[in-house]
């Protein structure tokens, strides 16, 4: 594995390898840009099939970070960090404190928040061994969970994409097919169904399918091999990344993709194969920003109503961003 080449060919501008012998901990920490301030981006916590893996998805993610903070109009950079290991079965207070120390040793470039296999708990563990760390409890101050934000992000750029395509926004009688329900996905849901959305949803994990068909009346359980493939207005990835590849792009039956989940192309060309194809892509880093939005409140003094309020302009920044792909004919 040729490590910097890797590194150089997105412009990263350092990456850490971290490992703990006495707790286990094994991370890799990815900074890729700091021209706008120190990089923030959330741990995820994975069980990937080798180190190599481990080390792409840090750097693809941490890249698409920097444009959501650009995107945003945060005064940040882009970063990720990965801690290489089962979210269910391999956590406890020491292995984060572990994590915490390799962030506070970096001197505040990097600021880690919760992702894809962390919690809240888990961000508040890292705390106690560094300040570099937001998306902790309300009760020490921080905004919580930054799940229903980063939702009502999606939701807000999934109003912009319909009424861009057909000049009207509402989701009533719409059908939107969710990948994946276990954070942002359910709140998701739960704006798709007061909004009057026909929802469909797949997850591999079947405690998420129980939550949302228990909470939420005339849900729709799909085949997660085949969810990207019903037909729908919007398809809606909020799982993993890669999702619109050279397999599933040709079975796609949507009219719009607009999702949470990070680095929903598997490559840059598949944008243009979308839209040779009539589909309109949100790029995920516009809509999706609601979390990073939220938990960046936090470094000026967290207020509800503020985050919210900025949350909500994810509308008009989608807006802007399909106004010039079509001016500019990108």
């Amino acid at each position: 594995m040729d490590v910097f080449n890797r590194i150089e060919k997105r412009g990263h501008e350092q990456v850490i390898f971290c490992h703990d012998e006495t707790t286990g901990l094994r991370a890799i920490i990815a900074i890729h840009d700091t021209t706008l301030g120190p990089a923030l981006g959330g741990t995820r916590m994975w069980t990937y099939a080798n180190d190599g893996a481990a080390l792409e998805d840090a750097l693809r993610l941490s890249r698409g970070m920097t444009y959501k903070s650009a995107a945003a109009g945060l005064n940040l950079g882009g970063g990720k960090a990965v801690i290489l290991g089962n979210a269910k079965t391999d956590k406890d207070e020491i292995l984060f404190r572990s994590y915490g120390r390799y962030i506070q040793g970096l001197g505040g470039r990097y600021i880690t928040a919760e992702d894809v296999g962390t919690t809240v708990q888990d961000m508040e563990w890292v705390r106690m061994e560094t300040d570099y760390v937001v998306g902790i409890s309300r009760a020490l101050g921080g905004s919580g969970d930054p799940s229903p934000l980063t939702a009502l992000g999606v939701f807000e750029g999934m109003k912009s994409a319909l009424k861009w395509q057909t000049g009207n926004e509402s989701l009533a009688g719409r059908a939107v097919a969710v990948q994946g329900v276990g954070h942002v996905g359910y709140h998701l849901v739960r704006h798709l169904k007061q909004g009057g959305a026909q929802v469909m949803v797949a997850d591999i994990d079947l405690d998420n399918i129980q939550r949302v068909t228990r909470d939420f009346a005339g849900i729709e359980v799909v085949d997660p091999a085949r969810i990207h493939a019903v037909g729908c207005d919007v398809f809606a990835p909020c799982a993993l990344g890669a999702v619109i590849n050279d397999q599933t792009l040709p079975e796609l039956r949507c009219g719009a993709v607009v999702g949470s989940a990070n680095n929903i192309l598997a490559e840059d060309r598949h944008a243009q194969a979308l839209a040779d194809r009539g589909i309109l892509y949100a790029p995920d880093y516009v809509v999706n920003a609601g979390g990073l939005i939220n938990v960046a409140n936090e470094l000026e003094g967290y207020n509800t109503d503020r985050a919210t309020q900025q949350v909500q302009g994810i509308y008009d920044i989608t807006n802007r961003v399909f106004r010039i792909a079509r001016d500019e004919n990108v």
